[in-house]
């Protein structure tokens, strides 16, 4: 097993993996921002190296800042987390290059996956389910609008490079496509540093479902379940569950077994999250993204198969043996408790006055009192998990932690939480990604 882990994140996430760490008796290592000091994670790390400024640019995604300080801690691997590096291919390579266990996949897996053009024609050569789309770059708009007549409207333009909801739009017509064409096309460029863009059918009436996948150290590669992901805000997640609501079983091992092929194809190895877009009128579900790293929403799924996924990492990136569960048992809701109001959703930073965490639940969280919630990273403070034997017994739970969880500082969308745990449409477990923009 790996001695010593530099952590290469910050917040709930950082402070989640060093108490796996911590657990197995490895020697957890922290880096922080200037913003960042004195924080949970921090304070919590058998040691902490500052990065640099605030500027994520400057700290989180500054390669040599982190890998100097794996080597000045004698660090023996580093895990990423999710967001920051942990997707960057070139970081993935420089850690292996500097001598250092990479706790995630290869960087060649992290490549092919990348590429969201690259990514969809090696899942339908591998036999997964793909949307009607083009298997080309759209260099003109004149394309696009000759590939969307091909597909047939309603169509989606996305951004290759892009990903966590970011970098898409969707077009009803030959004219809003030709404007929201040359929107994706530039923000990519800005955001991403490439401009390739994709156009897929576009689905009005649509589900988010999502495979955990774990790619262990003989090449095996096996699903833990599936997860829910479709109550979001901008294309972004705001609450998960599993099992999902709104697939028969039949739909949820052709959407498993198609998981696994999607790991196969790239040989894949650690956790990995292979996400579908699911067609509740006929059942149909199609590969839209594999996501090369752990999860925020992977706390539901080690409640319901009983693994802890960290660890599970830690043990593929040493070499060493998984014992996989195989049987999921009872039902499990997250909430991801940010600071933004609950109506529009707009980010409310600010000092954290006062933080009370509900009883009897799990809750994993980067903050708590006297901590500030800064404006130079993303608005998540907590995650809150819920466990039950049925789903209405985990909305009855997530409800009695939503109530009884406290925050008084920044804005916080826990007004939104309990006003969506009494939504009928929710309720009722047939739902889509439209929940949000119907209950406003």
């Amino acid at each position: 097993m790996i001695e010593s882990l530099l952590v290469a994140n910050r917040g709930e996430i950082a402070r989640r993996v060093i108490r796996t760490a911590k657990r197995l008796g490895i020697r957890a290592i922290a880096v922080y921002s200037e913003a960042d000091v004195g924080m949970p994670f921090v304070t919590e790390a058998d040691e902490a190296v500052l990065i640099g400024p605030a500027n994520p640019a400057e700290s989180y995604r500054n390669t040599e800042a982190v890998l100097a300080a794996a080597k000045a801690t004698g660090a023996q691997a580093i895990h990423p987390g999710y967001g920051f590096l942990s997707e960057n291919a070139d970081f993935a390579k420089a850690v292996v290059d500097n001598g250092l266990i990479w706790v995630g996949p290869s960087s060649e897996a992290i490549v092919a996956m990348g590429d969201k053009i690259n990514a969809r024609n090696l899942m339908a050569a591998a036999g997964v389910p793909v949307a009607p789309g083009t298997p080309d770059p759209m260099d003109t708009v004149e394309e696009a609008l000759a590939a969307a007549e091909r597909i047939g409207y309603p169509v989606m333009i996305k951004a290759s490079a892009g990903g966590g909801g970011m970098g898409m739009a969707p077009a009803g017509d030959p004219e809003s496509l030709a404007k929201e064409y040359d929107k994706v096309r530039g923000f990519a460029e800005r955001m991403f540093g490439d401009g390739s863009v994709l156009v897929e059918r576009y689905f009005p009436r649509i589900r988010h479902v999502e495979v955990q996948i774990l790619g262990l150290a003989d090449g095996t590669v096996v699903a833990l379940g599936e997860r829910e992901c479709s109550v979001q805000r901008r294309n972004q997640k705001l609450v998960e569950e599993s099992p999902s609501p709104g697939i028969s079983e039949e739909t949820r091992q052709r959407m498993l077994a198609a998981a696994v092929k999607a790991g196969e194809a790239v040989d894949y190895r650690n956790a990995g999250t292979v996400e579908c877009l699911l067609d509740p009128s006929t059942g149909d579900f199609y590969f839209l993204e594999m996501n090369t790293r752990l999860q925020v929403e992977h706390p539901v799924t080690e409640s319901v198969f009983g693994i802890d996924l960290v660890e599970a990492q830690l043990r593929v990136a040493s070499g060493l043996p998984v014992e996989v569960p195989t049987t999921p048992s009872g039902h499990a809701i997250e909430l991801r408790v940010n600071a933004e109001d609950p109506k529009r959703f707009l980010p409310g930073p600010g000092v954290v006055k006062e933080w009370v965490e509900p009883e009897g639940v799990r809750v994993d969280s980067g903050y708590g009192p006297g901590t500030t919630v800064t404006p130079f990273y993303d608005s998540l403070m907590a995650k809150v998990i819920v466990h039950a034997p049925t789903r209405a017994e985990a909305i009855e739970k997530a409800k009695a932690a939503v109530a009884g969880f406290t925050i008084v500082g920044p804005k916080c969308n826990l007004p939104f939480f309990a006003e969506l745990l009494e939504n009928e449409e929710f309720l009722s477990g047939d739902y889509d990604t439209g929940i949000v923009g119907r209950m406003r």
